[in-house]
């Protein structure tokens, strides 16, 4: 049975690997294991170790706390209310708004943040 936190923070590795545009393949030989344990990491089916999370969060540019973050969000998504950054539109729209420059990207928030007061 999956813990719920072995999940959250297998969600939380799928998604930096994916905004950083990085293959299960790719960051399996950056750890030195196979993808396939790559693939039970991210669906939470295999525990992290903390020297193998340790790893992953170096690897993918981010402290280990990272993967912990929203976590009370993770009993949400279990309960059936959904997970936001599940959803492949989110992240394509996250990856954008990352890799356009600083000054577009703040007034693209703003912009979204006047939408969103008017809807």
């Amino acid at each position: 049975m999956k813990h719920p936190v072995d999940v959250h923070v297998g969600k939380r590795i799928r998604h930096r690997r994916w905004l950083l545009g990085q293959t299960q393949q790719q960051l399996a030989e950056a750890v030195g294991i196979k993808f396939q344990q790559i693939q039970k990491y991210e669906t939470g089916m295999n525990r992290v170790s903390a020297s193998r999370l340790w790893d992953i969060a170096s690897t993918l540019d981010v402290p280990v706390g990272f993967f912990f973050e929203g976590l009370e969000g993770a009993e949400i998504a279990t309960n059936g209310n959904g997970d936001m950054l599940a959803d492949r539109e989110a992240l394509e729209l996250l990856r954008a708004y990352y890799a356009m420059p600083e000054g577009q990207r703040r007034r693209l928030f703003d912009l979204a943040r006047v939408l969103g007061d008017a809807a």
